[in-house]
C-alpha cells in the first residue's frame, strides 16, 4: 500500500487492517495515551475544495500522531497559476513526507502519485471519497460488530460517496443496493465493473434498495460544484429519494443510518430521521479522525508500532 487514491487499490486484508488500526488509535486516544508515531513527519494538505471535516480531522490527527500538518490552499500554490501537477509533485516530495489532496478531478490525485515520490491520500474528488467510506465502515463495525454479510443501501445522487461505497462495501464482504434516478446514477466505470457482482443491486426504486437493509446511507442531492443544478435536482429527487420514516420502515428494525455531512435536513433526510440516528451519524464524523490517522500510519510504514 503506497497511496490511498481509491478503495479498489486496497485488498480486503489491507482494508480491514486500516479499520483495526483506527479502532486501536481511538481506544488509545480515549485512554489518554499519547501516540507520537509520526514525530518529525510533515503532511501537506492541498485544498482546492473547501472543507470542515476533512481539514480538521487530518490536521488534528497528524498533530496527535506527533507530526506537523501544513495547510495549502489553491491560492497558496503555483498550481493555481499554471504550474504543472508533475512539477508540483516533484517539488513537494522533497519537502513533505505525505500529501493529502481534496480536489475536483481524480486525474490530479493520480498525477501526484505518478510523479511524486511520497504517499498520496485522496481526501475527496468528484469521483471518489475513500476516507469517508473507511470512517463509515469503522462506524458500522462499532454499532453492528461486523461487516461481512450485512446489507447496505444508498439512496440519492450517485456521487463520489455512492461510487466509493459500492467498492468499499463489496470489498468488506457486505452487499450494497443503490437507488438513484436515471441520469444521476453512479459512475459508469463502477457500474461496468460491479454490475454482475452478486452483492450489488442498482435500482430507481428506493424501497427496493432499502428493503431489509442493515445500514442506509445518503448524501446531499447537489454536491460541491453542482450548486447551479440544486433546484433542478431538488425537483427530481424530492418525491422519492428522501430518507424518511416511511422509507426506513421497510429496512431492518434495528437499521442504522449514515450521512457524511453536511446534511440538508428536509431534503435528502428528514429532521426526524436525522435526530433519531444522530448518535451514529456524529460517531461516523468523529471516526474520520481515527481512521485517517490509521491511513497515515499504514502509508508511512509505521503501522507495526500500533498494537
Amino acid at each position: 500500500m503506497n497511496h490511498l487514491l481509491k478503495l479498489s487499490d486496497l485488498s480486503k486484508d489491507e482494508l480491514l487492517a486500516i479499520l483495526e488500526t483506527g479502532h486501536d488509535l481511538k481506544k488509545k486516544l480515549k485512554a489518554g495515551e499519547e501516540t507520537p508515531y509520526l514525530k518529525g513527519k510533515t503532511l501537506g494538505m492541498i485544498f482546492q475544495k473547501a472543507s470542515t471535516r476533512t481539514r480538521v480531522s487530518f490536521e488534528v490527527g497528524m498533530s496527535q500522531l506527533g507530526g506537523k500538518p501544513l495547510y495549502l490552499s489553491a491560492q497558496d500554490l503555483q498550481m493555481g497559476r499554471g504550474e504543472s501537477i508533475e512539477d508540483t509533485a516533484k517539488v513537494l516530495s522533497r519537502y513533505l513526507d505525505a500529501i493529502m489532496i481534496r480536489t475536483y478531478d481524480q486525474s490530479d490525485v493520480e498525477a501526484l502519485a505518478e510523479h511524486g515520490s511520497i504517499p498520496i491520500i485522496n481526501g475527496l474528488t468528484d469521483l471518489y471519497h475513500p476516507c469517508q467510506i473507511l470512517a463509515d465502515l469503522m462506524t458500522v463495525q462499532e454499532f453492528k460488530g461486523e461487516l461481512e454479510g450485512l446489507k447496505f443501501a444508498f439512496v440519492g445522487d450517485g456521487n463520489n460517496m455512492a461510487n466509493s461505497l459500492i467498492v468499499g462495501a463489496l470489498l468488506a464482504g457486505a452487499s450494497v443496493s443503490v437507488a438513484s434516478p436515471l441520469g444521476y446514477q453512479p459512475d459508469q466505470h463502477i457500474l461496468d465493473t460491479y454490475r454482475d457482482h452478486p452483492g450489488f443491486l442498482l435500482t430507481e426504486n428506493p424501497y427496493e434498495a432499502v428493503k431489509d437493509a442493515d445500514v442506509v446511507f445518503t448524501d446531499v442531492w447537489a454536491s460541491m460544484g453542482d450548486e447551479e443544478e440544486a433546484e433542478q435536482r431538488k425537483q427530481i429527487f424530492q418525491d422519492l429519494y428522501q430518507l424518511n420514516s416511511d422509507l426506513l420502515s421497510v429496512a431492518k428494525s434495528d437499521v442504522m443510518v449514515q450521512h457524511c455531512l453536511p446534511a440538508h435536513k428536509e431534503e435528502e433526510i428528514t429532521t426526524e430521521v436525522f435526530n433519531e440516528h444522530a448518535a451514529e451519524i456524529f460517531e461516523e464524523a468523529e471516526n474520520r479522525l481515527h481512521v485517517q490517522k490509521a491511513v497515515l500510519l499504514h502509508l508511512m510504514g509505521v503501522a507495526s508500532y500500533v498494537s
